[in-house]
């Protein structure tokens, strides 16, 4: 299916290898390929605790998982249990992304991750060698040199077959490399063991692609397409086409908006499958704003939302993701008219399908805060202008989390967890 007009860029796909527990051995003068270290979040966060990372000897020695709980680990005094730092991770992300910068321009490095980053080589990579292997090798030596963190890279012709590159063969092998090609998909894509060793097959996936007698990656490349797609929709199609290590998506940048906005987007910690939980984002940082708005002294006559899907996700239309505007009957900084139109911008735009992983969203069409217009769909709108304002008060004077709206409590939620903590989990303190 691969033919010869297919694109042959350079992508890696990099991988900071066990990154939290690795940062918080080096961080104490410890090997963190011999030491067996924890990192294990708070138990008022979890109910007991939950195992954020392990170096490779704990995984080695006492077979732990992101899944275990504090009561799993052994009772060993050699097992060393720390809370996580996540200012430091962040740091560190930074310090070894800036490495990165160093040989790719921004538009061609996608953070992806805490852990991972994307990098599109195929521009560069000559200026630093004749051979992509030396360029990737001194890659991994320039972040183990100047961050003591050792990396796993993926190459590919493209983002899919860089991120299976990485996932199934980097992370198993002595050098930490892993390559697929156009030339290679036969032996390394239909040769992997399990379905749901894929990205993007999980255990949900995998049943639905067995019920239709799909037990295998050679299976799935040579199934019916056309029979895949009548069966499970647009997702079939990328699943046949993940198979045949296709993937004819680009590094997406979020779509500008044209005229002068107060903004806010956010990338997140996990994929996101369900109607109610990307809603629940969406509203939250819609408050962001038309607080922003209002501490501004503006109002909006115009909204635009900017929705990401989680890497190589792609709707019925081929694209990663969509951003539209749409100019409001009024112009306001009050945070339900301003939601309103968010929530209705994305399902009318939204397949049902695809899982979110990055949302935006701006205010435009601004001007200087004259009051609300009165209308007959918005009762109690002078009450609730009030009550707002009293709450941006409160927020300046005692902190974003003071007072929420009980929305934010409910599951997918990250206003309570990003006001308060760093990517969900503590900052941390320095050893010092």
């Amino acid at each position: 299916m691969i033919t010869q007009d297919e694109a042959a860029g350079v992508y890696a796909f990099i991988d900071n290898k066990s990154f939290y527990a690795t940062v918080e051995c080096t961080e104490r003068g410890l090997d963190p390929l011999t030491t067996p270290l924890v990192v294990m979040s708070e138990a008022e966060n979890t109910g007991s605790g939950l195992v954020l990372a392990s170096s490779p000897m704990a995984k080695k020695l006492y077979h732990i998982t992101n899944v275990n709980r504090r009561r799993d680990l052994p009772d060993d005094p050699n097992l060393l249990v720390v809370p996580p730092r996540m200012n430091l991770y962040i740091q560190k992300n930074t310090a070894v992304n800036q490495i990165f910068n160093e040989y790719v321009t921004d538009e061609d490095l996608m953070p992806y991750s805490i852990d991972e980053s994307l990098l599109n080589l195929t521009h560069s990579w000559k200026l630093f060698g004749n051979n992509i292997l030396d360029v990737i090798q001194q890659i991994q030596r320039e972040v183990k040199e100047r961050e003591q963190l050792v990396v796993t890279v993926g190459l590919g012709n493209n983002p899919l077959q860089a991120k299976l590159a990485l996932d199934v063969y980097a992370k198993h092998n002595r050098e930490f490399i892993g390559v697929i090609t156009n030339n290679t998909v036969k032996q390394k894509i239909w040769t992997i063991p399990q379905l749901r060793d894929v990205w993007g097959i999980n255990k949900r996936t995998a049943a639905r692609l067995n019920n239709l007698h799909i037990f295998s990656v050679d299976d799935l490349a040579h199934a019916d397409p056309f029979y895949i797609k009548s069966q499970m929709g647009i997702i079939g199609t990328k699943l046949y086409t993940t198979a045949w290590g296709i993937d004819r998506t680009k590094m997406m940048q979020q779509v500008p908006v044209n005229d002068r906005s107060i903004g806010n987007s956010q990338v997140l910690p996990r994929d996101y499958h369900y109607q109610n939980e990307i809603e629940v984002v969406i509203k939250e940082i819609g408050v962001q704003v038309a607080a922003r708005l209002r501490a501004q002294h503006k109002q909006c006559q115009g909204v635009h939302l900017f929705i990401g899907y989680s890497m190589g996700v792609v709707d019925d239309a081929g694209q990663s993701g969509f951003a539209h505007s749409i100019k409001l009957p009024v112009s306001t900084a009050e945070t339900n008219r301003i939601n309103e139109q968010l929530i209705w911008l994305f399902e009318k735009y939204w397949d049902g399908q695809a899982t979110v992983r990055h949302i935006g969203v701006a205010c435009t069409r601004l001007s200087a805060r004259f009051g609300e217009q009165m209308d007959i769909f918005h009762s109690n709108l002078e009450a609730r202008v009030k009550l707002e304002g009293t709450m941006d008060a409160i927020r300046h004077r005692f902190g974003k989390s003071a007072i929420v709206r009980a929305a934010s409590l409910k599951h997918g939620a990250t206003y309570i967890a990003r006001s308060q903590l760093v990517g969900g989990h503590s900052g941390g303190q320095s050893l010092e």
